[in-house]
């Protein structure tokens, strides 16, 4: 049995943070599989930056309609057995937010959750996203336990969230209905593997750019890793790791032993 560590990051623009010194993180980080989220690229574009990580096999999910937003991707130094994009539902599959990787013990998902957007305009559209996305991970349970991971652009309690009060209900990423939808995942049986280790531990995944927010540590975390139960035993750790930059998110972790 060996250790497998896998790592998640919301890059906010893949060739952008290259620019900032991700490819030094990347070696310091060394995980044996890198989900991005926010790779803000066409598919060759993405692809064509990916080539300074030689050691990866790379699998990309880029936006359909809109040039430079969203986009997913995987990063594994083993191929997987295969390989999924979307949802199967043509409405949620526009964005290129969600890519699916089996492996021998477990099926990967990695996924960019949909901001509700300003004023809220989208939480419609967001509810209607939980309800389907929770139904892709049940499916795959059915043949294998899932790891999730991504940014699922929700804060699920107080201690994830700098200033509760003032934002809920009222920002994106804290409403009651973003809340519950989270739940949902949890009530299914999936685990919050950063919680389930560090049950009180207060530590954030983004940070607003504006008001020097990384500074003053007014964060949220809202970058998550979970699990099937059926693999709470393997889980070795969970990490979230603050102190690398270069985006509005910072990388987390999970250490898997298999």
């Amino acid at each position: 049995m060996n250790n497998l560590s896998l790592v998640s990051w919301n890059v906010n623009g893949l060739r952008a943070i290259i620019k900032k010194g991700f490819i030094t993180s990347l070696k310091s980080l060394d995980p044996d599989i890198l989900c991005l989220q926010e790779t803000k690229g066409q598919v060759e574009d993405i692809k064509t930056a990916l080539q300074l990580l030689p050691d990866y096999k790379a699998y990309v999910n880029c936006s359909k309609l809109k040039k430079g937003y969203s986009g997913t991707a995987i990063l594994s130094k083993k191929e997987p057995l295969d390989i999924t994009y979307d949802l199967g539902h043509e409405e949620h599959d526009q964005e290129g937010r969600v890519i699916t990787a089996e492996f021998d013990h477990f099926f990967l998902v990695n996924v960019y959750t949909p901001n509700s957007g300003q004023g809220l305009n989208r939480l419609e559209y967001r509810q209607a996203w939980d309800v389907i996305f929770l139904n892709h991970l049940r499916s795959l349970e059915q043949r294998k336990p899932v790891v999730l991971c991504g940014d699922l652009n929700v804060a699920h309690e107080e201690i994830d969230i700098a200033r509760a009060k003032q934002n809920y209900n009222k920002s994106a990423g804290y409403t009651q209905q973003e809340i519950d939808g989270f739940k949902s995942y949890l009530e299914h049986g999936f685990v919050d593997t950063f919680r389930h280790f560090f049950p009180e531990e207060v530590k954030y995944t983004y940070w607003n750019q504006m008001f020097n927010s990384r500074a003053r540590n007014v964060g949220w975390r809202i970058d998550y890793f979970l699990v099937s139960p059926a693999l709470l035993g393997q889980v070795k750790t969970a990490a979230i790791h603050d102190q690398f930059h270069g985006s509005d998110h910072c990388p987390v972790e999970l250490v898997l032993y298999l």
